[in-house]
């Protein structure tokens, strides 16, 4: 399961350090490059949200106590996902702009104060969106967090549960062992007994019979 995540995350590791290269580029190309490369960039931004989808399905399926750090480094990777987003929003802002200049030509110079307020719009917008992003992730965390509270929750009471099952079955087996001690004790008090009735027997008959002995000798003593 790990083997799986950590060749996610080297492809991950990969594919946005070309994204940060090509981002730092788009500025300094030529318009058709420009376009080409600003393609391509979204295309591997959709391809990391893709490992990204299948990292944090990894992460599910490893067992709670082993979870903690991979679900950090899940957070690490997707506020670097973010920020690749936001850097790749300005430089197309940057890229948008400087193709009107373009068009506008000598033009553009009579629109300058519209320019500058378009971009400061554009500038408090994604302000605004950075700010839902940033939210946006912060609600994820704390529901992943909940997630796992949850979980562990679930799996304590469920050794809770397995434990208590554990103590009844063995005070079962020493209410069993007490009743079967009970019955050992009354059977060898009853051997007991009779031993000592057995010997208190012998007894009397090796009286009656020393006396016996005696009074036969008595009578044959007197005969003569």
């Amino acid at each position: 399961m790990s083997s799986d995540f950590e060749g996610y995350e080297q492809d991950f590791a990969v594919l946005t350090a070309e994204i940060t290269n090509k981002i730092a580029r788009v500025p300094r190309l030529p318009p058709d490059e420009k376009k080409q490369v600003v393609a391509n960039v979204e295309k591997q931004l959709e391809e990391a949200k893709e490992l990204l989808e299948q990292m944090d399905l990894e992460v599910r399926e490893i067992p709670p106590q082993s979870r903690g750090m991979y679900s950090n480094r899940m957070r690490s990777y997707k506020q670097e996902m973010g920020k690749l987003e936001t850097d790749f929003k300005r430089s197309r802002i940057a890229y948008s702009d400087e193709v009107r200049n373009e068009l506008l030509g000598d033009d553009g110079n009579s629109s300058e104060n519209q320019l500058i307020k378009l971009r400061e719009e554009r500038a408090h917008l994604l302000d605004n969106t950075e700010r839902l992003e940033r939210s946006s992730r912060r609600l994820e965390a704390g529901y992943q967090i909940a997630v796992e509270t949850e979980q562990i929750g679930q799996e304590m009471l469920e050794n809770l549960s397995h434990d208590r099952e554990k103590i009844q079955r063995a005070r079962e087996r020493l209410r069993e062992t007490d009743a079967n001690l009970g019955k050992s004790s009354r059977v060898l008090t009853g051997m007991l007994r009779r031993i000592i009735q057995n010997r208190i027997l012998i007894v009397l008959l090796a009286v009656v019979l020393v006396i016996t002995i005696l009074t036969a000798i008595t009578f044959s003593v007197r005969r003569h």
